[in-house]
């Protein structure tokens, strides 16, 4: 649905997006990360049409942006960080007003704004003026003129900016209402709402593509390493914590086993490899020795971590950014 290849937009001697290249399929929920000025909204920006890049290419549903601009952003919904509003008019009227710049009419234009109204929660401030609602229902506007004449292809920069934690759960839980109907290329800095809502993760930093991935395959491969969390409780008075740490390290494969604290009777431990192990020779091992095993489950790190370690200094590269990427280094 979203197919960018080479992208590149320089500025007299700056360069704020370099030779960038990813794909987003129909019907998916993907994040666009990276840190201040590292060129998502420059990217954004192109891809609906707003600004020509220097060189390189993109395509929304088959059509190129450049060779085709206005077709384009038929069926792209755009949600800048600071939503195109009005707040002289009401938000009904202004909606209606959205409609007919984006070829809507008559009965079809009712249909999509009663639709809207519904599906983005703006339905009971449908007649009053957008200038005295609150930063969550002009958000929730914002979306809703975003998707009226139901784009294939939704861009959301910033979407829950500003908003307090209620807000923000339920912006969230619009937007992956929406996946499916609609593809979702979502920009934000709140990493949890990213790992909670979106299917892949698109991170670029100084405007290099540095990483291309599921949240669950990047963090396994931040990690380089095979980890699972152990639980463990003695059945008869304390746990000795070193005893079972010896137990451990004597799993086949196994590297490095760290106490990560206790909770409910039940002490935590973190069983790594550089390769992979047995999970079921970690249980049997857990038993064998007379303990009780409560819990055995994969461990991994936050997205937070991963992003941080793939846009620290680049003079030693946590990652190989070819490898995530999915191309050749």
């Amino acid at each position: 649905m979203i197919i960018v290849e080479e992208l590149t937009k320089r500025y007299a001697r700056n360069t704020a997006v370099d030779h960038i290249s990813f794909r987003v399929e129909k019907g998916q929920i993907v994040g666009f990360l990276g840190p201040n000025g590292a060129g998502k909204t420059t990217t954004m920006r192109m891809l609906t049409c707003f600004m020509p890049p220097t060189s390189g290419s993109a395509s929304i549903a088959g059509l190129d942006v450049l060779e085709h601009p206005m077709k384009v952003k038929k069926h792209i919904g755009y949600l800048p960080e600071t939503p195109p509003l009005y707040p002289e008019m009401a938000t009904g009227e202004y909606l209606q007003f959205v409609g007919r710049l984006k070829g809507l009419s008559g009965g079809e234009l009712k249909k999509r704004v009663d639709y809207v109204c519904e599906r983005c929660s703006v339905a009971d401030v449908r007649h009053k003026l957008i200038g005295k609602l609150s930063k969550g229902y002009r958000q929730r506007v914002g979306l809703a003129q975003a998707i009226i004449h139901n784009p294939d292809v939704l861009i959301l920069d910033e979407p829950t900016a500003g908003l307090d934690p209620k807000q923000i759960n339920e912006t969230r839980d619009l937007i992956k209402s929406l996946a499916g109907d609609h593809t979702i290329l979502l920009s934000t800095h709140i990493l949890p709402e990213v790992e909670q809502t979106c299917q892949q993760v698109i991170i670029i930093n100084k405007g290099k593509l540095v990483a291309t991935d599921s949240v669950q395959n990047l963090q396994n491969r931040a990690r380089g390493a095979v980890s699972v969390l152990v639980e463990v409780a003695s059945r008869s008075g304390p746990l000795d914590f070193s005893m079972v740490q010896k137990q451990l390290e004597q799993v086949a494969g196994v590297s490095r086993v760290l106490y990560r604290g206790s909770n409910s009777g039940f002490s935590s431990f973190e069983v790594e490899s550089e390769k992979s192990f047995s999970r079921g020779d970690v249980a049997r091992s857990i038993v064998n020795a007379g303990w009780d095993l409560n819990e055995l489950r994969p461990a991994a790190i936050s997205l937070e971590e991963v992003f941080l370690q793939l846009t620290k200094s680049e003079e030693k590269p946590p990652l190989e950014a070819a490898e995530l990427a999915g191309v050749p280094a």
